[in-house]
């Protein structure tokens, strides 16, 4: 049987995996150790912040309206998350969509998880999209 490959690009590298095959746990520990960039990310880009989380704009938009929910403490995934941190990212995307005006019209909440998820960084964030027809499926 031909197996499909996937190509899964993690911060800038590239590496070809069959798209039946399981993440090993030396694989999964490789990419939750690679650096996040939101450690470094500078404090005066906050647009709002909780005890637990902070929100920026997306360097790389994706949309009229692309902002990112980030935990303040790394956690690599939502599956490693607290569910108290995972219900006030939520309570801070809700609040961010409100203030940058796209509620009302309507917007989209994303978490990629690994590869096959689309994940990049691995730590903790949440995509707010608005500003535009968003279309389904996603990808």
């Amino acid at each position: 049987m031909r197996m499909l490959k996937m190509v899964c690009i993690v911060a800038g590298l590239a590496a070809a995996l069959p798209a039946t095959a399981e993440l090993t746990d030396a694989q999964i520990a490789e990419l939750y150790a690679k650096p996040s960039p939101f450690e470094q990310g500078r404090r005066d880009r906050w647009i709002a912040e909780t005890e637990n989380a902070f929100a920026v704009r997306d360097i790389n938009p994706q949309s009229p309206v692309h902002l990112l929910v980030i935990s303040k403490k790394r956690y690599p995934t939502l599956l490693q998350a607290p569910e108290a941190v995972l219900g006030e990212m939520m309570g801070l995307a809700r609040r961010v969509a409100e203030e940058q005006g796209i509620a009302r019209e309507g917007f989209r909440l994303v978490i990629n998880t690994h590869p096959e998820g689309g994940q990049g960084v691995y730590h903790l964030h949440i995509h707010v999209l608005g500003g535009r027809q968003m279309r389904w499926p996603p990808g």
